[in-house]
């Protein structure tokens, strides 16, 4: 698995896949969830809606995949980051499934290349390097796997960026 790193909009990235960091009920919001909205086109939002009325809201953690309507990536997984709330709340293992439930999906629907946005460090308030830390952490893990070629950590800014690069 080759695992790059960009400073980039993860909206216009031609991947198998774009991560995005959703609320649990799908519908966008600020940051990066309501780029991928605007910029996808209401076809993600129904495809969210039924998959909320369907399931329930998506639970910290978990994630869920949709198409990518507009988007130049053929797929969104959604997944929900944890808040945080100081460290003793589950949020490490809750931001580490996030990643995991994510590569899973890229598997299960064959997914070859696959971006990720810095997921809970923006109005969520996790800690930016404990979370950089999480997310390399869990995609080097996955690597063995063979099943996904690539994974991109695609920073909107460059102290996530700075992190990163110390890290990948």
């Amino acid at each position: 698995m080759e695992v790059q790193l960009l400073k980039a909009d993860i909206t216009t990235l031609e991947v198998d896949a774009i991560v995005n960091a959703a609320n649990s009920s799908l519908r966008g919001g600020g940051g990066v969830d309501g780029a991928i909205h605007r910029r996808g086109g209401p076809q993600i939002l129904e495809e969210c809606i039924k998959i909320v009325e369907k399931n329930g809201p998506c639970e910290p953690g978990q994630a869920v995949i949709t198409t990518a309507g507009d988007l130049p990536a053929r797929h969104v997984i959604h997944t929900v980051g944890p808040v945080w709330r100081g460290g003793e709340a589950g949020e490490p293992a809750l931001l580490a499934s996030c990643y995991a439930s994510s590569l899973q999906l890229c598997v299960d629907h064959g997914l070859r290349t696959v971006a990720f946005p810095n997921i809970s460090t923006g109005i969520y308030g996790y800690p930016k390097r404990p979370a950089a830390e999480i997310a390399v952490r869990i995609v080097r893990d996955f690597a063995g796997a063979g099943a996904v070629d690539t994974v991109t950590f695609c920073c909107f800014d460059d102290e996530n960026y700075d992190i990163y690069r110390a890290l990948v």
